[in-house]
């Protein structure tokens, strides 16, 4: 086997190691923070669901939660990421209050013939929404990334992350991993952040507009 080949097995090892890792801790630290809360609790489910189309190829994904971070996939290839269409980002006990669900997403445009050259680009979207759990309630947050605007809105500024909060029976919780959820204060999706081929430095609030 090449050794390229068995670096880059090796590197998806250890990376699969690491995300799991992070969601066992973020899952003891939501069990932690309910046995200190005192009271019954609460708990919540986070799922995120992928409704790009396809010239967006998701590479990269990163969820935190009240600043720690609970998830993490990348795919710099973009070959395997962008098939998923839903991710379990964690479930379990939560402490009942208030909460911040942060989101991170990177996609790498993609296109065939005079559209190819949206490949050497890449597109950001960071996004917040702040949700209340309480105590004695399950809460189910689903974060949707989609693509918003018309045909003529601009690629850099169609990536959105839109949130649903629902309370459901506390039972019916029973995802793979996960964290809160209830209404709260609405969500925030600034424009994304568009990056040009690695040759030019990448901006930081504006992006080129794509040449042939």
């Amino acid at each position: 086997m090449p050794v390229n080949l068995r670096l880059r097995k090796i590197e998806q090892r250890v990376q699969a190691l690491k995300e799991r890792a992070w969601q066992a801790k973020a899952h003891i630290a939501m069990i932690k923070e309910a046995v200190i809360g005192g009271g019954i609790g609460a708990q919540a489910s986070i799922t995120h669901e992928n409704d790009m189309g396809s010239s967006f190829r998701l590479i990269k994904l990163v969820y935190a939660l009240d600043g720690t971070q609970v998830f993490s996939k990348a795919d710099d290839d973009a070959e395997t990421l962008y098939k998923e269409k839903s991710f379990d980002i964690i479930t379990g006990p939560i402490a009942p209050g208030s909460h911040t669900l942060s989101v991170l997403a990177v996609y790498r445009g993609h296109g065939y013939g005079v559209f190819k050259y949206l490949e050497k680009y890449t597109f950001t979207v960071r996004s917040s929404h702040t949700f209340t759990v309480t105590e004695g309630k399950a809460t189910k947050v689903t974060a949707t990334a989609f693509e918003k605007g018309k045909a003529n809105t601009p690629l850099e500024k169609r990536p959105a992350i839109d949130f649903k909060v629902e309370q459901i029976e506390p039972e019916k919780v029973t995802s793979p991993t996960t964290a809160p959820g209830t209404p709260a204060p609405g969500s925030t999706t600034p424009p994304a952040t568009t990056t040009p081929p690695a040759t030019t430095p990448a901006p930081t609030t504006t992006t080129p507009a794509p040449g042939k």
